[in-house]
């Protein structure tokens, strides 16, 4: 075992466990939300609010990302963008991440270290700090990413506060993410921007404290696609929501993408996943904070969420063991 530098040669099994914990952790900057950071058998963070917002993602390899596909700083940053805008999507700040990745023993040291590179990299973006995790073995990649929060004296904004008459609104990039995936799918590697909007997210973090600020009556992250998330906030708040296709923005490079690849962009923006926008209702007299468009309205239970006023024929989106 070694506490050095990895060479080209190193894999995790060679460098060893507390090897790589020092190759990963050596360096890192910390928030001043960190007490305690990583060394320790648990990490200490300040809860300024006393309340504290937990989320947990896992990132399974041939599921959630491929390394043909992707680098594995996409991958480090991807699995810290899906929890931190959980974070958000309840109105709190993020303050900090543990992050636990498995993987074979002949995995290479240098993909250990870009991965984490990437957590590092996305966790500094939101001014988050990285205070512990583990490492174990296992037979194939697997990073798993628990997020702190704080809510700074507010309430949480939950699912189930959606009422009748509320209005409909996200802030962040729809169907991004699964034009990627379609152009990934079919064995290209551009547009660029397109292809790493799948191989990455860039949530608003911000946006979701905002939200709460200026009176969101329920929030949820895009993570499954607008209709399936909408569809789970509406089942939480016992109400239904109607979205409005002249209110949803297809960027004209998805328009560009779809008409090559023979697909519909606007289904991309209805449901497709991976975006990690956020989607709240509002009070109908609210004023929406920057970033936040309008795209429908909450409507009386029973009738699910529609598009345009009548049920949306197609897949809504993502779902697990399906």
């Amino acid at each position: 075992m070694t506490d050095g530098p990895a060479s080209g040669t190193d894999t995790v099994r060679t460098l060893g466990e507390f090897g790589l914990i020092q190759q990963v952790t050596a360096g890192r900057a910390q928030p001043p939300t960190t007490l305690l950071g990583p060394g320790d058998d648990a990490a200490v963070v300040a809860a300024p609010d006393g309340r504290v917002v937990i989320t947990t993602d896992a990132l399974v390899e041939g599921v959630h990302f491929r390394l043909d596909w992707s680098t594995p700083r996409h991958v480090g940053r991807k699995a810290v963008a899906v929890n931190l805008a959980d974070i958000a999507a309840m109105g709190a700040v993020a303050t900090s991440v543990v992050v636990a990745l498995a993987c074979p023993p002949d995995t290479p040291a240098s993909v250990a270290a870009e991965l984490m590179d990437g957590v590092a990299a996305e966790a500094a973006r939101a001014g988050v700090g990285v205070v512990g995790g583990d490492m174990v073995r296992a037979e194939n990649v697997v990073l798993s990413v628990t997020a702190l929060g704080d809510l700074g004296g507010r309430a949480a904004v939950p699912r189930s506060g959606a009422r009748p008459g509320d209005i409909v609104a996200v802030c962040g990039r729809l169907g991004w993410a699964a034009a990627g995936l379609a152009v990934l799918g079919r064995g290209f590697r551009s547009p660029v921007s397109v292809v790493n909007a799948q191989r990455c997210p860039d949530p608003p973090y911000a946006s979701g404290p905002e939200a709460a600020r200026a009176g969101a009556t329920a929030m949820i992250d895009v993570s499954d696609g607008l209709l399936a998330d909408l569809g789970h906030l509406a089942t939480a708040s016992d109400v239904g929501i109607d979205v409005r296709t002249d209110r949803l923005a297809v960027a004209e490079r998805l328009v560009d993408v779809g008409t090559a690849l023979g697909a519909d962009p606007l289904h991309w923006v209805l449901t497709g996943g991976e975006d990690h926008a956020l989607a709240a209702t509002f009070p109908s007299f609210a004023d929406l904070p920057e970033g936040w468009v309008t795209i429908g309205s909450v409507v009386l239970p029973d009738t699910g969420v529609t598009v345009d006023g009548t049920p949306y024929r197609r897949e809504s989106g993502w779902q697990h063991w399906s």
